[in-house]
């Protein structure tokens, strides 16, 4: 999945997209510890790949909004 993609996802959508691909990747590594190989072992590689660059994301926007609040003037009460 190209990074653009995953960009236009929503918040919430992400969320779902990192439980879903944890699992599969969890699914798939199972496999291989009991000694069976995948279908496609290239699979996994893209798995870990997609979801490193969802978790990239979400801590951008992150950043993005502790930046944001650094910005802004509070008033001391």
């Amino acid at each position: 999945m190209k990074f653009a993609d995953i960009k236009k996802m929503p918040k919430d959508e992400l969320n779902k997209k990192i439980v879903d691909l944890k699992t599969e990747l969890m699914k798939l590594n199972a496999q291989i510890a009991i000694g069976t190989t995948p279908k496609n072992t290239k699979q996994i590689r893209d798995i870990k790949r997609t979801l490193a660059k969802v978790e990239t994301l979400r801590e951008q926007s992150l950043e993005k909004q502790v930046q944001e609040l650094r910005t802004k003037n509070y008033k001391r009460l």
